[in-house]
């Protein structure tokens, strides 16, 4: 997308889908490894990730020739700091594409058991069909070179993580499964490591940060862009853990 020429609210469908997803309906995974105080964790991550995305927005400010964060590298340490950040950053892309992959892959072979093409002498069936048909299908929204263009396939995103989170809210409200709690393990110090990364994944959405930002008609609106997507989330992730927190008080006061 050329500098400069996206909206406000089609940049922030862009951020709020970068940032909701897959993470936020792993909190009850979380929660269960680290235990119900490593919510603080949870906050912890959402007030680190919100402060960075924000002063990630002040070094772009400070040259108007930093577009990317191989280029804020190579401001901070020279040639070396470009090849570092891209390397981490290019590996993390890769890393997180590689497991949506899988991740579509092992849900739609549990929906659709015993799915199987054959082409010629080439057959692919269960997961790894299923892997190749996903990529085939996200392929060419990688070819996109507008972001106003994008947010529509963005919204889609945003639209899947409120219907999860509002069949959630049924499931337990109407169809009888209630909001009871289960377990009351305070802290597992062995099972922080793995609630520490699924609550990071939750609100790690930086890799966009740069592209987003060099997007916007009006960059001095991207702290307000970072609020405005962060909230949102937090929101859409407090089903997952306030019934469990409530239920955690009155265990508590019960004492």
């Amino acid at each position: 997308m050329p500098a400069g020429t996206g909206s406000f609210v089609r940049t922030c469908i862009n951020d709020l889908n970068a940032l909701s997803g897959v993470g936020l309906v792993s909190v009850p995974y979380a929660l269960s490894q680290g235990g119900w105080l490593s919510l603080a964790l949870l906050a912890a991550v959402a007030a680190a990730c919100w402060y960075t995305g924000t002063l990630l927005g002040h070094c772009m400010d400070a040259d108007a020739a930093i577009r990317t964060y191989p280029d804020i590298g190579e401001r901070a340490f020279g040639r070396a700091g470009r090849l570092v950040v891209s390397s981490f950053m290019y590996a993390e892309l890769y890393l997180v594409a590689t497991g949506f992959l899988i991740l579509e892959g092992d849900n739609l072979d549990k929906l659709f058991p015993g799915a199987s093409v054959s082409l010629g002498t080439v057959s692919l069936a269960g997961k790894q069909l299923f892997v190749v048909l996903v990529a085939l299908v996200i392929a060419p929204t990688t070819w996109l070179r507008s972001l106003g263009v994008l947010a529509y396939v963005s919204a889609t995103g945003v639209f899947a993580s409120v219907i999860i989170v509002l069949s959630v809210l049924w499931a337990a409200a109407v169809d009888g499964v209630g909001f009871s709690g289960r377990g009351t393990t305070p802290l597992r110090i062995t099972g922080l490591p793995t609630a520490l990364g699924l609550y990071i994944f939750c609100y790690g959405g930086h890799p966009v940060f740069p592209t987003l930002y060099t997007s916007m008609k009006q960059k001095s609106q991207f702290p307000k862009l970072s609020s405005d997507a962060f909230l949102p989330c937090a929101a859409m992730a407090s089903p997952f853990s306030t019934a469990d927190e409530l239920y955690l008080v009155l265990q508590l006061l019960h004492l």
